[in-house]
């Protein structure tokens, strides 16, 4: 009987490292989610349009708008035309808007912009892999970045009705200099 308790025992104590170790998996992968006031994760993903690549860091010293966006996803459509328009509206030196395609096939994101043009670069993402670097919990996100790289905002979702509070922030850390 006593080696069945110490057997007991010893299933106990590894099922708890187990669980710790379990624990700890999932708090230091929700750690990489970029969230407000932190580094956004530098990355480099090839061009929707396969041309070339796109990187975070080549945008340091503007504000950037990056959003993350698919085909089937209704709010992502309504935002296309809303970001372009944000875009035009502050000066191409200070402030970028980025997308980032997660469409598992690109071809329905190509179609899709042919339908609503965009003066944006827009990254291809179909395995998934930024989304996950970036913790996205839903579609579409965007993250609001500063001039230093710093995330100020963290935007789940889009409507329409969201675009004033957007422009205002949008103009704030535009108008921050360096």
């Amino acid at each position: 009987m006593h080696d069945y308790v110490k057997y007991e025992s010893s299933i106990t104590q590894r099922l708890t490292a187990a669980l710790l170790a379990a624990a700890l998996i999932l708090v230091s992968g929700a750690s990489r989610a970029a969230d407000e006031g932190e580094q956004a994760p530098a990355f480099s993903a090839r061009s929707l349009n396969g041309d070339g690549s796109i990187t975070l860091s080549s945008y340091r010293g503007k504000v950037v708008y990056l959003d993350f966006w698919a085909s089937w996803c209704a709010p992502c459509q309504a935002a296309l035309p809303a970001l372009e328009e944000l875009r035009k509206e502050f000066p191409a030196d200070q402030f970028q808007v980025i997308a980032v395609n997660v469409d598992t096939d690109p071809e329905k994101a190509l179609r899709l912009l042919a339908k609503h043009k965009i003066g944006y670069p827009s990254a291809a993402d179909p395995d998934g892999r930024l989304p996950e670097t970036f913790g996205l919990k839903t579609m579409p996100t965007s993250y609001l970045i500063d001039r230093q790289g710093v995330v100020r905002m963290v935007h789940p979702g889009f409507r329409s009705s969201d675009v004033e509070g957007l422009r205002a922030r949008i103009k704030t850390l535009v108008e921050a200099k360096k």
